[in-house]
């Protein structure tokens, strides 16, 4: 569907919008969660579990969201996503027993593993091969806006009470939900829908599996799950290594946490473009896994608080460029099956997410640096990996699945 340069940048800063409120709602809890934690008298096992509940069910739902994005179009994913986020809200809010807040969390998996796909796969649509990389920077710089800014509102907000955190999230997000029902256009006519949809019309979780091992996505996937094993297994222990080894107060993780991230969100915004434009995808993602494995290493031998705060600012910078750079080049690769790679990437992320701080916990347990250093390990894994790449293979996969 041809749109004006003028149509497309408005279409793309409300789909950013979406990211961004999602994001937002997910940080606004944040600060409360302690609170919340104490006066629903809730163990620390349970919110381990709570946290699992919201994975496993993204991981449930990706693969049939990115057969459905193809299916149904990405309009109505955004859109089911966004409200179904506000309903997840809402009963978490007012949830009185464990039961609604698993409940919830259950809702917020559904909600995630739609709206990703959805957005990823609608700027697919509406961006050149040559604009991706860029509108996809912006994506991930959405992502991380919404976490930095949410916990300072999510504060504020819950001076009012403990609960309102998750009222205003729910809020925001049917806000967005029917601004974007009625402003958002569907990115494909119904005869591009049929076209795609019919290909996907008789596939399954496991044929899709199956399809994504093929030469042309395997690789890419793997370096998706190796990213979200090793980045979920450092960042959920950084506040807890932090503590226990530099002694640092809540402030001092705070402000290192969110000056990482707002270095990050600029490098996104004003540099990823260009820098993908001088490296290319496959260098960028190298060189961002090899920077990566090696501070994960470097953490565990400093202790000056500038140190930290330096060496976090690049890790956190060289994780926050692998995203967007894995997901532009597998949405290159996806010629009209955006909502299959998409679905498949959500996939993949959520095995990582899983599987990372469970066991990053139990190694956290037995020695406070193992956790960094088994990140360090597996990041090498997926720097190996990439050597497989064949960019010549690449390139030849690339222009038969966009001949058509």
């Amino acid at each position: 569907m041809k749109r004006s340069i003028k149509e497309q940048k408005a279409v793309l800063m409300m789909l950013l919008s979406n990211i961004f409120i999602a994001f937002l709602g997910i940080g606004l809890i944040i600060p409360v969660m302690p609170s919340f934690m104490d006066i629903m008298h809730l163990s620390g096992k349970t919110m381990g579990y709570l946290v699992a509940v919201f994975a496993v069910a993204q991981l449930i739902m990706s693969p049939l969201a990115g057969r459905w994005v193809d299916r149904y179009g990405r309009k109505r994913m955004i859109i089911g996503g966004l409200f179904i986020f506000s309903v997840s809200e809402l009963i978490f809010g007012l949830g009185t027993n464990i039961s609604l807040l698993y409940l919830s969390r259950f809702l917020g998996g559904i909600s995630a593993a739609l709206i990703m796909p959805g957005v990823t796969a609608y700027v697919a649509d509406i961006t050149s091969v040559e604009e991706r990389s860029k509108a996809m920077g912006y994506i991930s710089a959405a992502i991380s806006t919404g976490f930095i800014i949410g916990p300072g509102i999510g504060g504020f907000i819950a001076e009012y009470g403990i609960r309102m955190p998750f009222f205003f999230a729910a809020v925001i997000a049917f806000a967005v939900c029917l601004l974007s029902s009625l402003l958002l256009k569907d990115s494909l006519t119904k005869e591009q829908l049929i076209e795609i949809s019919a290909t996907s019309k008789h596939t399954n979780f496991l044929s899709d599996l199956k399809k994504s091992l093929n030469p042309l996505y395997l690789l890419a996937f793997m370096i998706v799950f190796v990213l979200a094993f090793g980045l979920s297994a450092y960042e959920n222990v950084f506040s807890l290594f932090s503590d226990h080894k530099f002694g640092f107060t809540p402030k001092d993780i705070a402000t290192i946490v969110t000056i990482s991230s707002i270095f990050g969100v600029i490098v996104q915004i004003f540099m990823f473009g260009t820098i993908v434009d001088i490296l290319g995808e496959k260098k960028l993602i190298q060189l961002c896994l090899i920077i990566s494995a090696i501070l994960a290493v470097a953490s565990t031998m400093i202790s000056n608080f500038f140190t930290v705060l330096l060496v976090t600012c690049f890790i956190f910078l060289a994780f926050d460029l692998l995203r967007p750079a894995l997901t532009t080049f597998l949405s290159k690769a996806a010629g009209k099956e955006q909502g299959f790679v998409a679905g498949m990437n959500s996939t993949y992320t959520s095995l990582g997410n899983i599987a990372g701080p469970a066991i990053g916990g139990v190694l956290f347990d037995i020695n406070i640096n193992y956790p960094y250093l088994f990140s360090a390990v597996v990041i090498f894994i997926g720097f190996c990996i990439t050597m497989k790449w064949k960019e010549r293979q690449m390139k030849e996969n690339f222009y038969e699945n966009h001949s058509d």
